[in-house]
């Protein structure tokens, strides 16, 4: 059975944003690139399952759009435990074009299980899975906080609103994990840095495929207005200002 994680290359949570060109582009200068969160908590249980040698796992697979710079962040999911990574040598443009490069890959090299994050940190569109598993023409099931297998057969858990719903399918199908999926990401071990060195990454050339969407402009939000006391002698007031500031009563 092989396992494909498809994985983005995300800016740091604490990274402040900056923006050139009049809003319209990011200064990369300084920032610190990591695995999207959801996308390495996926990475992690696909590890946990081929640690069972009942599942019967034999590679697990990174993939990722993006050029040559992120290639720092894919050797970091090789360090945690993958075995080989594919890099489609794109600027990754929208979600349609992530999903629809990926697709054709995968195309050619089909996958039992395909694991995304439920949205990458950065433009939380929560779309590409689904589109992923359009393309390829397979079930996808979303919000997935538990996996496991069994006799070939998957049995998922995925969060609705007032409770979970279990749910069984057989490969192939695309998994769209959320938060619960593991409970902490894998540390790389010094051996498992030491071997990524020498890990695959397969650099594969764009298909002839165009963006449906463009980014016309960033905004930043609006600075925060200044913290104000209210005496606690004087109850009224705090009451006029969460009627008429804050408007929350």
């Amino acid at each position: 059975m092989k396992l494909l994680i498809c994985i983005s290359n995300v800016p740091d949570t604490t990274t402040k944003v900056k923006f050139t060109d009049g809003l319209k582009k990011l200064d990369e200068t300084g920032i610190q690139w990591v695995i999207n969160p959801w996308d390495e908590l996926s990475l992690t249980r696909a590890l946990d399952l081929k640690d069972d040698v009942a599942n019967g796992i034999d590679r697990i697979t990174v993939a990722h759009v993006g050029l040559v710079g992120s290639e720092p962040t894919i050797r970091k999911a090789l360090a945690i435990g993958a075995d080989d990574a594919i890099r489609i040598n794109a600027v990754p443009e929208d979600a349609y074009f992530v999903a629809s490069q990926l697709a054709e890959v995968i195309k050619n090299d089909p996958y039992d299980i395909i694991l995304c994050g439920i949205e990458s940190s950065d433009f939380n569109g929560s779309t590409v899975g689904g589109m992923l598993a359009e393309f390829l023409g397979i079930p996808s099931v979303s919000a997935v906080s538990s996996l496991k297998l069994e006799n070939g057969e998957a049995f998922l858990t995925r969060e609705i609103d007032g409770g979970k719903e279990s749910v069984s399918m057989t490969v192939p199908f695309v998994a769209i994990v959320q938060k619960g999926i593991a409970k902490e990401p894998r540390i790389p071990s010094m051996r498992g840095i030491m071997m990524a060195r020498s890990k695959p990454i397969n650099v594969i050339e764009p298909a002839a495929i165009e963006p449906l969407t463009g980014i016309l402009q960033y905004e930043m939000p609006k600075p925060r207005a200044a913290c104000k006391f209210v005496d606690p002698e004087n109850p009224s007031e705090l009451i006029t200002l969460l009627q008429n500031e804050a408007k929350i009563i």
